[in-house]
């Protein structure tokens, strides 16, 4: 009897304890997203259960408008989003930016000023609104009006706080493989004939081939994102150099204006593009910090002022040999494009120490293609033969250090 009085009383002020504590507040949540077209301007409303401290800024080239928010949760269907052009504004994207902060793009058609930002309480059963209109001006007025594209709440947002978990401590016996899932968050890469997003099928792959690398026992094996968060381009190379890589596998999944179109491709860094695609596809995927609000003017451009010169040759060479074994193994078990290994100048390749491919694992537009992708069979099909790559890449790489 006194054991069970005992442990009643433990287990009473245990539920005081947390009572007291009481549960991390919940991000508040999003319920819907409209633009709306008016004589003098074009009307942006975001409906939110609390009231939203902002940061509200323009972009130039191209044309942005940027709302920045505490990290919230988005109950907004995505085809909701995607009819979303009015006025000024041609495209809406939304998403995590750090792990604090979530953040807003409006693609602008033109120059734009920030005519008024306010939150209207709730009533008539709205909840909070918060109100952004636009209205058009000229370049040399957008570009002279730089105190006046800022706009705030009194209310501070929270520091940003970094978007890359840290390298980790990696035991130096083995070799790291550092796999990166293109694009996140308010980018979302991409979107298939099914409305997936990229970021959320290659985060996936690259997820499970974490796991696949792991089990071999070889490898330390580092992910530069491992959730749905933006990542800007100079800090996945960054990352990579950071944790000492020894190979950098960026995983991304493509769309073409056919259907027709599917199939794997391996790319390598080149400033001379292996054909016209190739080149387009480098443009899109260097755009990505633009996608995702990123003020490059702010920041210095430490990724364009790598130079492709002789110190990269060792890196840029053991690049192509994995990306040549990377094909003959996917070779029979995947679907490839013609002409596999491709060149181009892509962003993310150009660390120059750490040999690097970017791997688009197939085509979001084709609508077998993209069921295929989804399966969990061709996934792992798709890892196995990474795995094998690797293998045979650090076998490679032994060798020649034991000659």
């Amino acid at each position: 009897m006194l054991r069970r009085w005992v442990f009643g009383i433990r287990t009473l002020c245990l539920a005081l304890a947390l009572g007291v504590a009481g549960p991390a507040a919940a991000a508040p949540d999003v319920s819907a997203v409209r633009l709306g077209l008016h004589p003098d301007k074009t009307r942006f409303v975001m409906e939110i259960d609390e009231k939203p401290a902002y940061r509200v800024f323009t972009l130039p080239d191209p044309y942005r408008v940027v709302i920045d928010l505490p990290r919230v949760n988005w109950d907004v269907a995505q085809d909701t989003v995607k009819r979303q052009r009015r006025g000024v504004v041609n495209k809406l994207r939304y998403g995590l930016f750090s792990p604090k902060t979530s953040r807003v793009v409006l693609d602008a058609d033109a120059p734009v000023r920030l005519k008024n930002v306010f939150v209207i309480p709730p009533r008539n059963g709205y909840p909070y609104r918060l109100v952004v209109d636009l209205a058009k001006t000229s370049r040399d007025t957008f570009l002279s009006d730089v105190s006046k594209r800022t706009i705030t709440s009194k209310e501070p947002l929270p520091d940003r706080g970094r978007g890359a978990p840290e390298a980790p401590q990696t035991d130096g016996a083995k070799p790291t493989v550092v796999i990166d899932a293109g694009h996140g968050g308010v980018d979302p890469g991409a979107i298939g004939v099914t409305g997936l997003h990229e970021k959320t099928l290659v985060l996936d792959y690259a997820e499970a081939l974490k796991r696949r690398l792991e089990r071999t026992g070889r490898y330390n094996v580092v992910l530069t994102r491992d959730r749905d968060i933006f990542l800007p381009l100079r800090r996945r190379v960054a990352l990579a150099r950071k944790a000492e890589g020894d190979l950098f596998i960026s995983l991304h999944a493509n769309t073409h204006p056919s259907n027709n179109v599917r199939g794997a491709s391996v790319y390598t860094l080149s400033e001379n593009a292996s054909d016209e695609e190739a080149a387009e596809l480098a443009e899109k995927e260097n755009k990505a910090d633009l996608i995702a609000g990123v003020n490059l003017g702010e920041q210095t451009d430490t990724v364009s002022q790598i130079l492709i010169d002789l110190a990269q040759r060792e890196s840029m060479n053991a690049s192509k040999h994995f990306a040549n074994m990377l094909v003959n193994e996917l070779d029979g078990d995947v679907k490839l494009l013609r002409n596999t290994h491709r060149y181009a100048g892509f962003a993310v390749l150009k660390s120059p120490n750490v040999p690097s491919v970017l791997f688009e694992i197939g085509y979001l537009s084709h609508p077998r293609e993209i069921r295929l992708l989804q399966s969990k069979d061709h996934r792992r099909d798709v890892n196995d033969s990474v795995v094998a790559a690797v293998n045979g890449f650090f076998d490679w790489q032994q060798a020649r250090t034991q000659r």
